[in-house]
């Protein structure tokens, strides 16, 4: 159906719903990072702390672990692609350690997490998207992790990961669900250390210029470690021994609303990732003090 020209123009816009500040309900979004950094783990978070809709509003405290702020709660599906179960049950104890007693009660009702490892789930295929359809309808949030995982096609052709994207817009066009899929960065981009940029997603561009947010975990760089540090009082640098527990979340590519700002995460017992705030550290020409790895 045709929009309405004359309505738009003589009436108020809707109001825009977000899963989290600046990703749209209803539209495709990415997560790219470099393997080994943590994205598995910030993208599991978040999709705990949209199931439990951890706002002032909902009344459910201790849950949003990423520091997102969700609009509103909302049943949420995560494919683990990556991860035989038994590693995934690690997790979500690592992470359920770290949730209030609310919190946990509420992600037991919203959140479903579909082990697909070894499993041949191919959205291009019909009767898998029929599948995946029936089981999100309704669905405030689906996470693919990763998108390798759910495709057979070639990531270089721009033509076939246009087609790939519009097949998950297509997903969440028929569940009203969001889409959030995890993507490795490229060789390049990993080695020169700019996992944080728009185009450092492996493969073709269509990946992300067809996506409406993407969003990036990237390792503490050396240069980083020092320029910021975590103790308030002697403000010595991270440094180089300390730099392999930090990591940092940011938005390279949005198309709506309010950008989130960049955030550091420490990784704890388990992997599971916490937020935390850096300063800027002293001068110094030394590397910085020795920490032990957690």
């Amino acid at each position: 159906m045709a929009i309405d020209l004359q309505a738009a123009f003589e009436s108020e816009p809707p109001t825009l719903d977000f899963i989290w500040p600046g990703f749209l309900a209803g539209t495709v979004g990415a997560l790219v990072a470099p393997g080994a950094t943590g994205k598995s783990f910030w993208a599991l978070e978040a999709a705990m702390s949209v199931a439990c809709g951890a706002t002032v509003e909902s009344r459910v405290s201790g849950g949003d672990l990423v520091g997102l702020a969700p609009a509103r709660a909302g049943r949420v599906i995560y494919y683990a692609g990556e991860d035989p179960e038994p590693a995934m049950v690690g997790r979500i104890n690592a992470i359920g350690k770290h949730l209030s007693p609310e919190a946990r009660k509420a992600i037991v009702e919203n959140l479903l997490v579909m082990p697909i490892m070894g499993s041949l789930m191919d959205v291009m295929n019909i009767r898998k998207r029929a599948e995946v359809i029936e089981l999100c309808e309704g669905a405030r949030l689906v996470v693919l992790d990763t998108l390798s995982r759910i495709h057979t096609l070639d990531e270089n052709n721009n033509g076939e990961m246009a087609r790939l994207v519009a097949t998950l817009e297509h997903i969440a066009a028929s569940t009203g669900a969001s889409v959030l899929y995890l993507h490795h960065v490229s060789k390049g981009s990993a080695r020169d250390g700019q996992a944080d940029q728009q185009q450092a997603a492996r493969g073709a561009s269509a990946l992300v210029d067809n996506a409406r947010w993407c969003g990036f975990v990237a390792r503490m760089s050396t240069k980083e470690a020092q320029n910021f540090t975590d103790r308030v009082f002697d403000r010595q640098p991270i440094g180089e021994d300390g730099r392999g527990v930090f990591v940092r979340f940011g938005v390279s590519k949005q198309n709506y609303g309010l950008t989130l700002r960049e955030r550091w995460y420490s990784q704890h017992s388990g992997g599971v990732l916490l937020p935390v705030d850096l300063l800027d550290a002293k001068p110094t020409g030394g590397k910085g003090r020795h920490r032990e790895q957690v």
